[in-house]
């Protein structure tokens, strides 16, 4: 099949493209972006499989490709996706797929409408160690869940180009929430199998960098079940220096804790490790347990697994199995989110609204 890269200035459009290219059932991959000069660059770079290039949006929807993975600059993004809707096009969205919630339910009503499928780059979910704690919190390993613990630190503002669109709250709608901490957020839902009903928070804009986004959060949450949790975010980091493959720009965590055991890891350890302890019966051999993963490489963002991600999206827009994420996801991951604003600005705890 032949797909395609909407947007190729995004921090990760490179790593999109490599996705691409690595994945054998594409033969060709077209690319569009407002600017001919950032297409040139890429295609003189990493043209391998690039088979057209467009600054004309209409002109590029009009082509024989079955899927985008799109990366677009989060306030064009909903319109330039509600274009490929109406194309007909399959899309793999960058996250968020808007600035605020509301803007998020306009993208998913689209592509529901036109009977497309939307998929958001929550490729996390398909790391082992995330796949392997939601079997064992749904196969009643740690009994009822009690509380969830999530931290995402990362390098400060400093380091990541104060200037750029990521740091404008008219651009980008948020900070550290809306660009990482909705990976954690979004883990949380899928790995606890369990829904956010409340959050309370505190965000803060503590760089000293000229941005008007938050750098800082502190979120407490109410799940469904009755269970609670907190998320820790923030460019915290002062001594890591830069880059998105720096090994040592992250302190990252997450806990699930039940009635009857735990589990928990350390994103940055290496190898991956999944932490586990169990009171349940059929564990009492063995009551604590780690299980260590050894990840397939591959240039694709998000490794061997990343591929696999995307493969079981074109699967699903092909008809076959369900898709490893959906706009519905990033909606109810942005609904957090401007819940988390709305506590911190109001001092109060916010329902967060469900399906």
């Amino acid at each position: 099949m032949k797909a395609a890269l909407l947007g190729v200035d995004h921090p990760h459009s490179r790593s999109h493209l490599r996705t691409l290219q690595v994945l054998k059932e594409v033969e060709g991959i077209y690319l569009w972006d407002e600017s001919q000069a950032a297409l040139e660059i890429v295609r003189q770079e990493q043209g391998e499989k690039v088979i057209g290039t467009f600054t004309d949006l209409k002109q590029f929807l009009a082509q024989d490709f079955f899927f985008a993975i799109a990366a677009c600059r989060n306030d064009l993004g909903p319109d330039i996706l509600i274009q490929a809707f109406q194309a007909g096009k399959h899309v793999m969205s960058e996250k968020p797929i808007g600035r605020t919630a509301a803007d998020s339910a306009r993208v998913v009503d689209a592509a529901e409408k036109a009977k497309v499928q939307l998929g958001v780059v929550y490729q996390n979910r398909y790391n082992p160690v995330s796949v392997q704690a939601r079997k064992l919190i749904h196969d009643g390993n740690i009994g009822h869940l009690v509380s969830v613990e999530a931290r995402m630190v990362t390098t400060q503002v400093r380091y990541r180009n104060p200037a750029g669109w990521l740091f404008s709250k008219a651009k980008a709608g948020g900070g550290i929430l809306s660009w990482l901490g909705c990976h954690y957020i979004d883990m949380i839902r899928y790995v606890s199998g369990d829904e956010i009903v409340s959050v309370s928070a505190e965000v803060a804009t503590m760089s000293g960098e000229n941005i008007d986004v938050e750098d800082v959060a502190s979120l407490s949450f109410r799940f469904r079940s009755g269970a609670i949790g907190t998320m820790h975010a923030g460019y915290l980091l002062a001594l890591s220096g830069s880059g998105y493959h720096n090994p040592g720009g992250y302190d990252n965590y997450m806990a699930f804790r039940g009635r009857a055991g735990r589990l928990y890891w350390d994103t940055t350890v290496k190898p991956l490790r999944l932490l586990a302890e169990s009171a349940q019966p059929d564990w009492s051999a063995a009551p604590m347990r780690e299980f260590v993963y050894q990840l397939r490489e591959s240039p694709a963002y998000g490794g061997g697994y990343g591929e696999d991600f995307i493969m079981d999206f074109v699967r699903a827009a092909q008809g076959k199995g369900a898709p490893p994420t959906t706009g519905r996801d990033a909606l109810q991951v942005a609904r957090i989110i401007d819940a988390a604003y709305e506590s911190s600005q109001t001092g109060r705890r916010v329902a967060v609204p469900l399906d």
